[in-house]
């Protein structure tokens, strides 16, 4: 594991970087830069004179979602030998609310509490959340200890409400290349939000690699033996990057440069490897070097919208719909479809009944479509980032990867390897790759599940990771898309929360204006700066900025039609 040489106040300030983002217990510290403390800024944490032991309790709770210098504050509200004991790095769980009831036979120096909780997820190693369902018991004693209430016995680890989460904690994205080279794929994680020092934070974790559950789609530049050796004269410095050749630095940089800038530290950034300059072609680095891994989006960027209706495909366009021009908008047995910003198009048709009724058409819209592929029935086709490679669910149960080969005109298929979901009730209704590739969402027998994507070989490709987001919508799902920003935009059949987002992590689960949609939500799309549903009687349309929008406008040119949206992306 790659070593981050950090600040001993700046590792404790991180608060969920365990032992491999410290210092090293046999090196002594050194200061790489010079800088003066800076004290984090908050109201006394620590129980309070004469306090009653529920209420000391639930503010020991509220204490434990800081965790300078080792959980200092929540230490407080231990007896002295507690304090000695009590580990709170073996787990942080998250759950709903943190409900407390007296046990019988409390006294007047000792009471004991049944903790309880929904678990909703938990902060892994490095911040990164991983959504969990189940409940958290557990059983608190308090005595009194010189007149004063202090907690005597607890389980090991930390336990968050959701809340304290939200107000303690804040999202941040780190990069890593994927195997392909040409795209960044993000990496949530959440960081105490009194950390004074978030550059080395994020550096520090970067170097310890992407989460566990990224991590198969995701590419490793650096050699072992890389480190972050913490700033020095306003430089990043990092060490062990001999070996790295050209390639290896290049992507590297992008990483770091993103990671930086989204997390608005500001540029320009002065990196050193090994000494010299991390790239020979600048001294100091900015986004504009890297523009082409550029992972922000752009929400003033004019997005193609195209509409399926009644198997026809349109381009709505200047409050009008006009016939899309060549093979594609002749068509009229269209069943489902995507498209690309770039023109590359994979659409299923229907003909008629039987075992090969539906079929695949790949191509572009200038130079038309061809068969890839025919089965009984098949989902939408999703791209991946090189639009000659589409996936579809065929039958229901098998995910096919159709690739096309410009030297050949040939089309090839392999299975992509899902067995991961094998044991899962329920057919695939709905697949959809992230807009980097390396994720996947599915509904399965209504509910949003999502995976990792692991390049196995050249041509294989296998789902990975998959766990279930958003449990609470039960089997409600029936459409989904992936947002701009890494989210999921979710459409389902109950008429009181008809649409929700869930954010990348499973971390939040939000339903969104439902205003004036009728349930079902049978189709869903989202462009940088709209968001555009199905509902039972037409299109609409929300903005995904404009302040407290609670109604959806009909798409101009298709008012009182029922098409389904599609955003070239």
């Amino acid at each position: 594991m790659r070593i981050a040489l950090t600040l001993t106040a700046v590792a404790a300030a991180v608060g969920l970087l365990t032992a491999c983002t410290t210092l090293p217990t046999d090196t002594e510290p050194q200061a790489l830069r010079s800088f003066e403390p800076q004290v984090v800024e908050q109201t006394d944490l620590g129980p309070q004179p004469g306090q009653e032991p529920d209420l000391l309790l639930r503010d020991f709770y509220t204490a434990s979602a800081h965790p300078v210098q080792d959980y200092q504050s929540a230490r407080s509200f231990l007896t002295t030998e507690t304090e000695e004991q009590w580990n709170p790095s073996e787990s942080i769980l998250v759950v709903d609310r943190i409900d407390l009831i007296t046990q019988p036979g409390s006294t007047s120096e000792r009471r004991s509490f049944n903790v309880r909780g929904s678990v909703v997820g938990r902060i892994a190693t490095g911040g990164s959340y991983e959504p969990e369902n189940g409940v958290y018991e557990a059983t608190v004693e308090m005595v009194r200890e010189n007149g004063q209430w202090r907690i005597s016995a607890l389980p090991a680890g930390v336990v968050l409400e959701r809340t304290e989460l939200r107000n303690q904690f804040q999202p941040q994205r780190l990069f890593f290349a994927a195997p392909s080279g040409n795209v960044l794929i993000s990496d949530r994680r959440w960081i105490y939000s009194g950390h004074q020092a978030l550059d080395t934070a994020l550096i520090t974790l970067m170097m310890e690699g992407p989460s566990p559950t990224l991590a198969p789609a995701v590419n490793d530049l650096l050699p072992p033996e890389a480190t972050f050796a913490g700033v020095v004269d306003g430089a990043y410095n990092f060490t062990g990057l001999a070996d790295a050749d050209d390639e290896a630095r290049r992507l590297f940089a992008a990483q770091l440069v993103w990671t930086l800038a989204v997390a608005n530290v500001p540029e320009p950034y002065a990196v050193l490897a090994d000494g010299v300059p991390l790239s020979a072609e600048y001294e100091q680095l900015t986004t504009d070097d890297f523009a082409e891994f550029n992972p922000l989006v752009n929400t003033s960027r004019t997005v193609p919208l195209y509409a399926l209706t009644d198997g026809v495909v349109s381009r709505v366009a200047s409050n009008q719909v006009a016939p899309v021009d060549g093979e594609l908008g002749s068509l009229r047995d269209i069943e489902s479809v995507d498209i690309t910003s770039t023109g590359s198009v994979a659409a299923v048709r229907k003909e008629g009944t039987g075992p090969d009724s539906s079929v695949l058409m790949s191509g572009t819209l200038e130079e038309g479509l061809r068969e890839a592929l025919r089965a009984e029935t098949m989902s939408r086709p999703t791209f991946e980032v090189d639009p000659q490679n589409q996936w579809v669910v065929v039958d229901g149960e098998t995910v096919v990867r159709v690739v096309y080969s410009g030297p050949s005109g040939e089309f090839t298929r392999s299975e992509v390897d899902s067995s991961e979901i094998d044991g899962l009730e329920g057919d695939i209704s709905v697949l959809r790759l992230s807009r980097s590739g390396a994720r996947v969402a599915m509904i399965i027998d209504g509910r949003v599940h999502v995976g990792v994507v692991n390049r196995v070989g050249p041509a294989d490709k296998r789902i990975v990771n998959v766990r279930e987001l958003a449990p609470q919508l039960g089997g409600t799902a029936l459409s989904l898309d992936w947002q701009p920003d890494g989210s999921l935009i979710v459409g389902t059949s109950t008429p009181e929360t008809p649409v929700w987002r869930i954010e990348q992590d499973g971390s939040a689960v939000t339903s969104l204006p439902s205003g004036n949609i009728t349930a079902p939500v049978v189709a869903v799309a989202a462009a940088p700066s709209m968001i555009y549903l199905t509902d039972a009687n037409a299109v609409l349309q929300l903005p995904t900025t404009g302040g407290d929008n609670v109604f959806w406008r009909e798409v101009s040119g298709l008012q009182g039609v029922r098409s389904a949206p599609v955003v070239a992306y």
